[in-house]
């Protein structure tokens, strides 16, 4: 049996080559290539499954195909940014949801993973932080030509919402008060930073950024008790091992077999809280400076 894997960019073909060496029998289907239309015709009853490493915006129809043939799907992250379009995307996936997840990878940390095992109820502050030079982070690919480079859809928010995810996983209650963000002249509708601010039982704020000259991914959660400040940069760990990690789960779950026993498992139907929540800090963006510098 075959997974297709819809989207040859950097994240489809890492997990084309992932779900290989797994010794999954892999179809990679490029986008630029055949077009939405041409990925549609090839979602078809019994298939093994489908991973959707598209853009954001062309998701709903794909899953909406798979969910019809009973195709279960690893779908990258976001699901969606419009609040409409993600209720419609859980509603049409529900047939399969149980066997699918969603490509929140950084669940699988194990810095993560032990900060989700951890009594964090005296927390008061906390703050999580990720900065990336977007010129220098992805090889072979200029951001002008890259999906994240549009206005709908694209942006930092969008591209490096694992922050928020986790910021959503750890502590749920807090809401949205404020999205601040910068946009680029070149660049209009496209944030460049953004800065979401969260209050609740704690104050919290998740800022990430495409302009820091040195790469950045930093937690701080304060508490009356304990005082947590992680760089993960800085934790020994091999990235890939988080998205073999994922994919592991979502074939044990085509297969009816028990899972990594991760806290969070990112099941389609159990993401709608996170999915929410990017979609509305995205479409709550407030553009409060531009900058006029040189293109990325």
């Amino acid at each position: 049996m075959t997974i297709l894997v819809i989207g040859t960019g950097s994240i489809g073909t890492r997990h084309a080559a992932n779900l290989a060496t797994l010794g999954e029998r892999v179809k990679p289907v490029s986008m630029r290539a055949v077009g939405l239309e041409g990925a549609l015709a090839q979602i078809r009853a019994g298939l093994r499954g489908a991973v959707i490493a598209t853009e954001t915006q062309l998701r709903l129809p794909l899953i909406a195909a798979c969910a019809a043939a009973d195709v279960p799907m690893y779908v990258e992250k976001p699901l969606a940014f419009d609040p409409v379009e993600l209720a419609a995307i859980l509603d049409v996936s529900a047939p399969v949801a149980a066997r699918s997840l969603v490509g929140f990878m950084m669940r699988y940390h194990p810095t993560f993973r032990d900060l989700a095992a951890a009594d964090l109820s005296d927390t008061y502050r906390f703050s999580f932080d990720i900065g990336h030079d977007v010129t220098q982070w992805r090889q072979n690919c200029r951001f002008s030509e890259s999906y994240a480079a549009r206005p709908a859809g694209g942006g930092v928010l969008l591209d490096l919402c694992h922050e928020l995810d986790m910021a959503t996983c750890l502590f749920p209650m807090a809401e949205i008060s404020a999205v601040e963000s910068i946009g680029h002249a070149s660049y209009p509708g496209v944030d460049m930073a953004t800065r979401i601010s969260l209050a609740g039982a704690a104050l919290g704020s998740v800022s990430m950024d495409y302009l820091s000259p040195v790469s950045t991914r930093k937690i701080d959660i304060a508490g009356v008790r304990t005082r947590r400040s992680i760089d993960m940069l800085s934790v020994a760990f091999v990235r890939n091992e988080m998205f073999l990690a994922a994919m592991r789960d979502w074939l044990a779950l085509i297969d009816g077999h028990a899972v990594s026993g991760v806290d969070h498992l990112p099941r389609l139907d159990l993401v709608a809280d996170s999915c929410a929540r990017i979609a509305a800090a995205w479409q709550a963006r407030r553009f409060v400076g531009l900058m006029n510098g040189e293109k990325p």
